[in-house]
């Protein structure tokens, strides 16, 4: 009986000592500071989100039409996007200008004597120095002044051509005459639209004094007047 007592004792001592052994080591575990236990592991970089790089659409140039300009030159039309026309200008095989037009922007151009407009919507107009500027497309212009004869004339120049109003000072009308119908007559004066080459001009003619006669164009402004010399 007296040996099992003393194994028994020796087992439990030892069981003791291997106790305090593993309790003492996870003490010193736990006594180190914080963050040793990951003192020898490499850092890990944060890898931030890359943004994919957009690369500008290249634009493109639709053709449209060719217009003869004033001076037979020729402008090529390109869309090449929303509100925004181009025309290249070219006078035989070389290129002198190219109108821009851009967020419903009027692009003009001058080479030599010729002017040239690009509309916001594609259309080009031109005229040479010295001639008559045309009309913008759609739209209707006119002037008023008083004939010589004390009568009103109203000259209009619109999408249907041009044409001459005749009313009296109080503003009855007398009449209208335009290039299908160019002359009218009243009261011994004569009123008469010409097709002068690219120019329309106004004639008034005073039929009653002998055949002294006025010439307008169309801005209303005078530019002959003649007067009849008696024999």
């Amino acid at each position: 009986m007296r040996s099992t007592r003393r194994s028994t004792r020796r087992t439990a001592r030892r069981t003791a000592r291997r106790t305090a052994a593993v309790f003492a080591g996870a003490a010193v575990v736990l006594a180190l500071p914080a963050g040793s236990a990951f003192a020898d592991s490499p850092a890990v970089p944060v890898t931030q989100p890359t943004k994919p790089q957009v690369k500008p659409t290249a634009e493109v140039r639709a053709y449209v039409t060719a217009v003869r300009l004033a001076d037979g030159s020729v402008a090529k039309v390109y869309k090449v996007g929303d509100n925004h026309f181009e025309a290249d200008v070219f006078a035989g095989s070389t290129k002198p200008d190219t109108l821009v037009g851009k967020g419903g922007a009027v692009a003009y151009g001058r080479s030599n004597g010729l002017h040239a407009v690009l509309q916001p919507n594609g259309t080009v107009t031109s005229w040479v120095e010295g001639g008559e500027r045309p009309k913008p497309v759609g739209k209707e212009s006119s002037v008023r002044f008083t004939m010589p004869d004390g009568r009103i004339a109203k000259l209009v120049d619109g999408p249907d051509g041009k044409r001459v109003e005749i009313s009296t000072p109080k503003g009855n009308s007398l009449g209208t005459i335009d290039l299908k119908h160019p002359g009218t007559h009243y009261d011994g004066w004569t009123y008469e639209l010409v097709q002068d080459g690219k120019r329309v001009k106004f004639l008034v003619i005073d039929g009653k004094g002998g055949g002294n006669s006025w010439v307008y164009d169309f801005g209303g402004k005078l530019i002959g007047k003649y007067t009849v010399v008696a024999p």
